[in-house]
């Protein structure tokens, strides 16, 4: 009985874990955000990451956002030290299923 157990818990946590690791957009809160210097500033660094396939800023709303290249990935920790050096402070950041281009979309819609 505890192996059934353990066997659907492993199920159920595999399948709550797939959308996370299929995350290829990592999205941030950034405080700091004033000018389209801060956006160039900040848009430059995060493509000097071998994996980063694009950026997006959006200074009225405060998101920074990147694509992934794909089966590649970028550590919170060095997404959190590359803006806090350029000045600026993440709030948040998370993984999200969403594209840049649908992120753009709904930025558009607000």
């Amino acid at each position: 009985m505890n192996k059934m157990k353990f066997y659907i818990m492993t199920i159920a946590l595999s399948l709550t874990a797939m959308p996370v690791l299929a995350a290829s957009t990592i999205k941030m809160q950034v405080d700091g955000l004033v000018c389209a210097f801060c956006g160039s500033a900040i848009e430059k660094k995060l493509r000097s990451n071998a994996a980063t396939a694009d950026v997006l800023v959006s200074l009225e709303h405060k998101i920074v956002a990147l694509s992934l290249k794909d089966g590649q990935d970028i550590a919170d920790d060095t997404l959190r030290t590359q803006i806090t050096d350029a000045g600026y402070q993440v709030k948040k950041i998370e993984r999200v299923t969403d594209t840049l281009d649908s992120l753009r979309a709904a930025l558009k819609g607000r």
